[in-house]
């Protein structure tokens, strides 16, 4: 394959396995910008095309001069967004795909509901003060952490034994919803306007998804805290007849981004919610970027596999994307 002239990078952690491997099987050259310390999968993995090794990634500003000369892209992912923070990922000036401004609304709990709501979306009930808790409740921070220190609160008292084991933090206190977990992958392009559903997953938990296996009274007199620090992600796939709601939700989250913050939400995206016996999603959360629910699917997932009829992961899918953009000198479609 006729390597192109740009190269796509991103720091090594998240996805970036595969948004590297998406990237050469579209005929680009990649760059892995990563600490010294987690350099080990990709020399293992042969998808960096070239590793650029920095002490932190707090310190990837230090290297975007290197990055403009070598004509890079970057990607943005879950650490990209944690690591650098919205604040820094405004100041880029190398090129970065997708709408740089959009992140700011996946890091603020408080922009999200006024997203998710103003698109129709179905959402646990938000309490705004402690003492208003009334049932039980997930505690959450903001940011892309991966569901680390979340915690699950019944009462106010409950609520102010266990915060204050995180001074500092800026939380949301929401209704703890009963049901399926479903991550829905997305991806929309400006391109050809075009909205597809790429996978869908469910994340391994811990220590959430163990303390089942752990009798109730043992739970009790061991004391056990439950955890939802994400371990892994579990593939999943959705009974077809819910297809058309998930499209229909996907299309309303971009058209109310579109108002928001133009040119609005493009590239992958994933609403983050509940199923409920009553087969409603109830979202507590957008990822405004590639998750790594996505992983499992290196090779294509079945709803990629029907549109596509060639392995096609959402890494991959970007990369297309930004090729098409360039063969048809429509570049601006695809950064902002």
């Amino acid at each position: 394959m006729l390597k192109l002239k740009k190269r796509i990078a991103t720091i090594g952690s998240h996805s970036a396995l595969q948004i590297l491997k998406g990237a050469q099987d579209e005929g680009f050259e990649t760059i892995c910008v990563c600490e010294k310390k987690r350099t080990a999968p990709y020399k293992m993995f042969p998808v960096a095309d070239e590793i650029i090794e920095i002490d932190s990634f707090k310190n990837f500003l230090k290297v975007e001069k290197e990055l403009i000369k070598r004509d890079a892209i970057v990607i943005p992912h879950g650490s990209f967004v944690e690591y650098l923070g919205p604040k820094k990922i405004q100041q880029l000036k190398v090129p970065h795909y997708g709408n740089k401004k959009i992140l700011d609304w996946e890091s603020d709990r408080v922009k999200q509901q006024e997203w998710l709501t103003q698109a129709k979306i179905k959402m646990p009930k938000i309490f705004e003060k402690p003492e208003e808790i009334d049932r039980p409740v997930i505690v959450k921070f903001h940011g892309a952490r991966g569901g680390r220190g979340y915690f699950l609160a019944n009462s106010t008292e409950e609520f102010y034994k266990k915060i204050a084991k995180h001074p500092d933090e800026k939380f949301t206190i929401q209704e703890y919803v009963v049901g399926v977990p479903i991550y829905v992958h997305y991806f929309y392009s400006r391109l050809t306007g075009e909205l597809e559903i790429m996978g869908f997953d469910k994340r391994y938990e811990s220590n959430a998804d163990s303390i089942g296996r752990v009798a109730a009274a043992d739970q009790i007199t061991t004391n056990l805290q439950t955890s939802y620090t994400i371990v892994g992600n579990i593939p999943l796939v959705v009974r077809e007849s819910l297809l058309p709601y998930f499209i229909k939700i996907g299309q309303r989250v971009i058209e109310e981004s579109q108002k928001l913050e133009p040119p609005g939400l493009f590239g992958p995206f994933c609403l983050e919610g509940i199923v409920t016996s009553d087969l409603v999603l109830t979202v507590f959360e957008i990822s405004a970027r590639i998750v790594a629910g996505t992983n499992p699917y290196v090779a294509g997932s079945p709803y990629t596999f029907f549109k596509y009829n060639e392995p096609m992961s959402t890494g991959r899918r970007i990369a297309r994307d930004i090729k098409m953009a360039i063969e048809q000198n429509r570049m601006d479609k695809v950064f902002n």
